[in-house]
C-alpha cells in the first residue's frame, strides 16, 4: 500500500460547484431536464481535469497523476506531508481554534492511525476571506472506498 496527496487552494463558490466534484455519472436521456444534460456535460468536461476537490476522497485516484502533490509508502512519512500543508497555510484559517498547536497535532495523529489501517485522510479549512484549503491522503493498491480504482501512479490497482 502506498499514500498519494492532494492540495487544492481556491474560491469557496468554486469548490461549492458540485459539478466540478462529481465524476459524470449516468448519461441523461432524451427526456431529461436541462439542468441535468447541463451539469453533465460540465462533469465530462472539467471532473477528469479539474484539481478541485472531489466530493467522496476516494474520486481523487480518477485524477490525472499531475495532480498528485506527492506519493509515500509509508504512514508516518505521508503525514508529516500533511504536517507542513498545515503549518503553511494554518496562520491563515478563518476560526482560531482551528490553528490551536494542539488540534493540529491531534489531526497528524489521527492521519497516522487512519493511513495505517488504509484509511483516507480528507482535511478542509476555510482561509480568511472567501478562499478554501482541501489537503487529502488517498489509500492505494487498494483503496478500501474504491478498491476498483486504478492507481493514477501505474503501481497497480488502487
Amino acid at each position: 500500500m502506498h499514500f498519494h496527496g492532494y492540495v487544492w487552494l481556491g474560491e469557496k463558490k468554486i469548490f461549492d460547484k458540485e459539478s466540478v466534484r462529481r465524476p459524470p455519472g449516468q448519461t441523461p436521456t432524451a427526456s431529461s431536464d436541462m439542468e441535468v444534460v447541463d451539469r453533465y456535460r460540465e462533469a465530462v468536461a472539467v471532473f477528469p481535469v479539474s484539481e478541485v476537490p472531489p466530493i467522496q476522497t476516494a474520486h481523487w485516484l480518477m485524477k490525472p497523476l499531475s495532480v498528485v502533490r506527492g506519493t509515500w509508502d509509508e504512514p508516518k512519512e505521508a503525514a508529516e506531508w500533511l504536517s507542513i500543508q498545515l503549518a503553511e497555510t494554518a496562520p491563515r484559517f478563518a476560526s482560531g481554534s482551528e490553528r490551536r498547536a494542539q488540534r493540529l497535532v491531534l489531526l497528524l495523529n489521527e492521519a497516522v492511525e487512519r493511513l495505517a489501517w488504509g484509511g483516507d485522510v480528507s482535511l478542509g479549512h476555510y482561509l480568511r476571506g472567501t478562499v478554501f484549503h482541501s489537503v487529502a491522503l488517498v489509500a492505494c493498491s487498494p483503496n478500501h472506498a474504491a478498491p476498483e480504482l486504478s492507481c493514477p501512479g501505474g503501481r497497480g490497482r488502487a
